[in-house]
This record gives structure tokens, C-alpha cells and sequence, in this order.
């Protein structure tokens, strides 16, 4: 009998089974956000206005019922303190129908200790997904202009696992040559996974002298002996999970680091 094969998840259908945004744009401007290029390419935003965040009214008078699965909040855009009150409204009618919800973000520490406190009721819902990326602030200032830079990230993830929240990390794009080092910093406020992946998108055209450096480096962080070298020093820990972007290099993980769903 021939054997079916399971079709892997990919994006961000290997962490949740649907997601919700409320705003379009997003003032952290990731250079290498995806996002920001499908809104440019389908001409929703333009490289200019793309940092200006707009909030869909619609999305924040709308009923959001009990989904089948998890649901990621927000998956196009941050939760940003300009915007708090807003990400908050719609998060609470998500949990107040009894919605497991995944919260990614590049953390603002004082959103993630506002979130904390006021949605305690709602914990076992909850995990959080921080996207850190890396320890090297510099490279956070070229890769992601306006977003938090490491110490308040890792701060965020330090308190809400003091909080006794569930707590999981995104290394996706991992912008340091060794992630290790950044690896063995969150790893003991990390209840749940650490997730690894490459930059699905980086700029070929239009680069300017001074940015040349930081695209040469961040290829040399995707060569296959580079990746090869970071999985077989993380071949056991417990906690680390590859994106889609690595697991197609066909390089052996261990089974557990490899889930066909999400963790």
C-alpha cells in the first residue's frame, strides 16, 4: 500500500490554524518583512507609508467567535504602544470566547507588562512568541529600524515567565552568524519552544554602499555548512524547533525538533 504523505505546514500555518490583524502597516519597518512586501507589490502601501500604521475600524466592532485551532494575534503588523488600546480590545474579545491565542510580537516591555497584568484571568489561553533575533544591537538598527532592541526583549520574555505565562521564542530570521549565545540567554525564561529560520526575503536591487556589508553577512549566515554546523550543536536541546525555510535545506534534525503542527 503506497504511503500518503503529509503535506508540512509552512509560514505561519506551523504555528497557528488562523490569525487576526487589526491594522495595516507597521511602524517597526523590518527590512526583510514579507508583509510589507506583499502590501507594497499589491499596492496597499507604498516603502513610504508602510511605517504608518492605520487601524481597520471594522476589525475592532466585529464579533470574533470560538475558532477551531489556535490563532495568532497579529501576524502583519505589531502590537505597539500608540496602538495598545486597540490590539487589547480585540484581544479580549478573543480570549472572552474562549480562543487559545498565540501573541507574536517584537515586545515593548511596557505592552508586555500591561498584557500580563490585565489578562491574568486568561493565562491558560495564552502564550506568548517573542521574536528575538538578535543579541547584536546593531544589527537590530540596520535589519529592524523601530523596533525594541535586545535588553527590553529579553526583559519582556523575563517577565512573563515570572508571570507564569507560557512563554516560546522566534529566532526567524536569526541575524547573528552564531545564534548559540542568544539561544543559552533565553533558554531558561522559555517554558515552550525556540523556533530557528532564515530570512525568506533579502534585497538584491537597490542597495546602498553602507548596506552592502550587512547583506553579505546575512548570506554568509545561510549557507548550508553554516546551518549544517548550528543544528548539530543544538541536536539536544529539547526546546528548539526549525521554520520551513531550514527544514527544506533536507539537513537531519532529531524527530522531536521537527513537528508536523504546530508545538
Amino acid at each position: 500500500m503506497e504511503k500518503i504523505k503529509t503535506k508540512i505546514p509552512t509560514g505561519t500555518r506551523e504555528w497557528a490554524t488562523s490569525n487576526v490583524n487589526i491594522i495595516s502597516g507597521c511602524k517597526h519597518n523590518c527590512t526583510y518583512c514579507y508583509a510589507k512586501k506583499m502590501a507594497i507589490r499589491f499596492g496597499r502601501k507604498t516603502e513610504a507609508t508602510w511605517k504608518i500604521m492605520e487601524v481597520k475600524k471594522f476589525k475592532l466592532s466585529s464579533n470574533y467567535k470560538k475558532r477551531s485551532g489556535r490563532v495568532m494575534f497579529p501576524s502583519s503588523h505589531d502590537i505597539v504602544p500608540e496602538f495598545k488600546n486597540e490590539c487589547f480590545q480585540v484581544l479580549q474579545k478573543l480570549l472572552n470566547a474562549n480562543n487559545s491565542v498565540l501573541i507574536t510580537t517584537k515586545p515593548h516591555y511596557e505592552i508586555i507588562k500591561d498584557l500580563c497584568n490585565r489578562f491574568l484571568y486568561f493565562r491558560d489561553l495564552i502564550q506568548f512568541r517573542f521574536t528575538i533575533t538578535s543579541i547584536n544591537n546593531n544589527l537590530l538598527r540596520f535589519w529592524e529600524e523601530r523596533a525594541p532592541l535586545f535588553e527590553e526583549r529579553l526583559d519582556s520574555l523575563k517577565y512573563a515567565y515570572s508571570m507564569k505565562y507560557r512563554t516560546s521564542v522566534s529566532i526567524e530570521p536569526f541575524l547573528d552568524r552564531n545564534p548559540i549565545p542568544l539561544i543559552e540567554k533565553i533558554y531558561p525564561h522559555v517554558t515552550e519552544t525556540i523556533w530557528l529560520g532564515k530570512m525568506n526575503y533579502i534585497k538584491t536591487n537597490n542597495i546602498l554602499d553602507y548596506e552592502k556589508r550587512y547583506y553579505n553577512n546575512i548570506r554568509l549566515n545561510y549557507t548550508f555548512l553554516n546551518i549544517k554546523r548550528i543544528i548539530k550543536k543544538l541536536k539536544y536541546c529539547s526546546k528548539i524547533r526549525y521554520k520551513d525555510s531550514i527544514k527544506k535545506l533536507k539537513i537531519e534534525i532529531p524527530s522531536y525538533q521537527t513537528p508536523e503542527i504546530k508545538d
